[in-house]
């Protein structure tokens, strides 16, 4: 049986990305124009995934992950749940879910060289030795209070690969960037500078996690139609590289305040393949909800 594609892309122009903090970035991006036809046969998971951040006492973490565990989750073949601990806890964390299918752990962080005088880093090929399965990287505010750049984020991206984790690769656009109508342009080129030097293969199964920066803590809210724009959007730019089979089998979650009251209405939207969740994941009744937002039907 033939599929359709998932879009159809046509480029109408194309036009220098430039900002004032940054300057003329010296290529062209693509402005895309698409027509939606839908995929019934979506490749991808739907993933509810935790980020602790710098949050817990180990009594704490152990509490937490024993209140989740204590719901009992019954999740579909393709659900998965993906818990981004602190470094200290993430061997207690792999005791804790051994065993449990659909549940994973990532770390929050890595550097990206593979070892060397760096003090208080964590490598690759360490969070590897432990069994780790994801990592999240790029992440609104390491790109914010530690400087990392797009290309600091594709050297960490190449290591995960080469060590066998998964990346959850994070983009977003600032509130200047929103208000000025180039958040498109912002987050392409975050994905083009990051991740398109690799090979189709080495993109499948990797998780993008969309950051509305400018709708965390700002007292903005992103509604789902917005995200849905964005995450479509981010397919598109994605499937005008590699095609539409390697687009349709990344999982692009949302990370803009994810909550238990708006979870279910985000995850309702054909390109929102769950979320990554930072405060409510430490409540394990809201963090429990949100897994249970995920949708049921892999064809949706």
């Amino acid at each position: 049986m033939q599929v359709k594609p998932l879009f159809y892309i046509q480029y109408i122009k194309t036009k220098d990305f430039h900002d004032e903090n940054h300057g003329s970035f010296g290529f062209h991006i693509p402005i895309l124009q698409y027509q939606i036809l839908l995929n019934k046969n979506k490749m991808r998971k739907e993933i509810a995934a935790a980020n602790w951040k710098m949050n817990c006492t180990l009594t704490q973490a152990e509490a937490l992950i024993d209140d989740l565990m204590a719901q009992n989750h019954h999740l579909n073949p393709h659900c998965i749940v993906v818990l981004g601990i602190p470094y200290p806890y993430l061997m207690i964390a792999q005791e804790r879910l051994h065993g449990l299918d659909g549940y994973y752990v990532a770390a929050q962080n890595m550097h990206y060289e593979e070892s060397g005088a760096f003090t208080g880093e964590i490598s690759a090929g360490m969070l590897n030795s432990i069994g780790v399965d994801y990592v999240i990287l790029g992440h609104s505010e390491r790109r914010e209070y530690f400087g990392e750049t797009n290309q600091m984020i594709a050297r960490k991206i190449d290591l995960a690969i080469q060590y066998g984790l998964a990346p959850i690769f994070c983009c977003g656009e600032p509130l200047a960037i929103r208000e000025a109508g180039t958040q498109n342009e912002y987050v392409a080129r975050q994905i083009e500078e990051s991740l398109f030097h690799l090979a189709p293969s080495q993109l499948k199964g990797m998780a993008i996690a969309y950051e509305p920066v400018w709708a965390i803590g700002t007292g903005k809210t992103a509604t789902e139609e917005q995200a849905q724009e964005m995450h479509l959007y981010l397919r598109g730019v994605i499937g005008a590289k590699y095609g539409n089979e390697v687009a349709n089998s990344i999982s692009i979650l949302y990370g803009g305040s994810v909550k238990a009251s708006n979870a279910k209405s985000l995850f309702s939207q054909h390109d929102v393949d769950g979320g990554l969740v930072g405060g409510a994941s430490l409540v394990a009744a809201d963090f429990g909800t949100i897994i249970d937002s995920l949708k049921k039907d892999p064809t949706l």
